[in-house]
């Protein structure tokens, strides 16, 4: 199975297929609203606008499996992105990225890239896709959107 075989839902129920996002450079992110990471949606959201004409998805799946940062219902969620952030790129409803109940993408994403540890370690870990739906590289926590512009330049 590759990137395109997975399916997750929007925040608005409606489920998507990965492959609408053939051709695209993919970035996926595992969010949290009550997070010290929670500022990177600023980041996110303005590599998203300047880069969402060159072929550029940013996908944010909210998680609550660390320290319970993400707390709210998939309503709230939306609303917190939207109002705090001005968040544009697609959001999904909230999985959980490690253990048993661990959503199937997330599950492949980490068999994909993984370095020393193959689990998640914390909110805001990042996934590139590049535009065939191979999983180029995978950045920690603690490596802000900006950073990552050129990595994502080298794929668009």
């Amino acid at each position: 199975m590759g990137f395109y075989d997975f399916k997750a839902v929007k925040m608005n129920g409606q489920e998507v297929s990965m492959e609408e996002y053939k051709g695209k450079v993919v970035l996926v992110v595992n969010t949290a609203s009550k997070c010290g990471f929670t500022p990177q949606f600023e980041g996110l959201e303005k590599i998203y606008e300047e880069y969402k004409d060159q072929g550029l998805e940013i996908l944010g799946f909210p998680c609550n499996q660390f320290a319970s940062q993400d707390p709210g219902d998939n309503k709230q969620i939306n609303e917190f992105c939207s109002l705090n952030y001005g968040v544009t790129f697609t959001m999904f409803e909230k999985i959980d990225v490690n253990g048993d109940n661990a959503h199937p993408l997330y599950k492949f994403l980490k068999d994909e890239k993984h370095g020393l540890v193959k689990n998640i370690k914390w909110n805001f870990e990042k996934f590139l896709i590049d535009r065939e739906g191979n999983v180029v590289d995978r950045f920690g926590s603690t490596k802000t959107p900006e950073k990552l512009v050129e990595d994502i330049k080298k794929y668009l």
